[in-house]
């Protein structure tokens, strides 16, 4: 650089020397990241995609120090509850890997996730509490739902995550706007950080057939809309009648 010529022989070993150090830090944090929770027996190109982690962020939150304390605060809930520290501790630092390479695959975090875990040989206990920490499956185990809300709370806490309450609101009445445009809506709640959408239909007017229609309708709607919400938004379509009568 300093006498102006380009040498293509020094470019690449310098790219060679940066490339090492990149996966020594990849390595290394990797390593760490499983000594401080106790996960053993992980294949190594999980231990790999983990340390790669520590490269992403999600608003400001390290995916690789979020994955290290769900499996702490996973670990803590199960021991108290009675459920298997161990289970859940794996699976809370394997319950966002798909995060590792979600910018180069099609799908959510989630089912990569699911996808890798299940390739490199992790339990059937451990994918299901990866595949159901955004409740996209029904939870079948008490180390899924306490993973679910270790996610949950390490995702949430005060500074954990750097978006402004004005900004987070905003979101919220966005999705509820877009619900409550949609004929038939009664009431619409988005919860879970604008991860879920609950709506509340008007029986007389929505049949059940028609339920399932606004709910793709209302998902449609959301995907082109301008709003930026973290993943996917689950939509739960809600259509209940009652009759009230009393005996004198």
């Amino acid at each position: 650089m300093s006498d102006g010529r380009i040498h293509p022989g020094r470019i690449e070993e310098t790219a060679a020397k940066a490339k090492a150090v990149v996966e020594e830090r990849i390595s290394q944090a990797a390593d760490r990241a499983a000594f401080e929770t106790g996960v053993t027996g992980l294949h190594p190109e999980l231990l790999r995609l983990l340390g790669k982690m520590q490269f992403r962020t999600t608003l400001g939150q390290n995916a690789l120090e979020h994955s290290i304390e769900v499996s702490h605060l996973a670990g803590m809930m199960a021991a108290e509850i009675g459920a298997s520290e161990i289970l859940a501790r794996r699976a809370g630092l394997l319950h966002d890997i798909g995060k590792a390479v979600d910018f180069e695959r099609e799908g959510t975090h989630t089912s990569i996730g699911v996808e890798l875990a299940r390739r490199y040989g992790e339990s059937d206990a451990a994918i299901h509490a990866i595949a159901a920490h955004h409740e996209d499956e029904e939870f079948n185990s008490l180390e899924a739902v306490v993973v679910a809300a270790a996610d949950a709370i390490s995702a949430s806490r005060p500074g954990a995550r750097k978006e402004s309450l004005e900004s987070y609101i905003k979101r919220l009445q966005r999705l509820e706007e877009i619900a409550d445009s949609c004929s038939g809506v009664d009431k619409s709640y988005a919860i879970q950080a604008g991860r879920e959408m609950r709506i509340i239909i008007k029986p007389e007017e929505v049949d059940d057939l028609g339920a399932v229609r606004l709910a793709k309708e209302i998902a449609k709607k959301i995907e082109e809309s301008d709003v930026e919400y973290p993943g996917q938004v689950k939509i739960t379509v809600i259509r209940e009648t009652r009759a009230m009568e009393f005996a004198k």
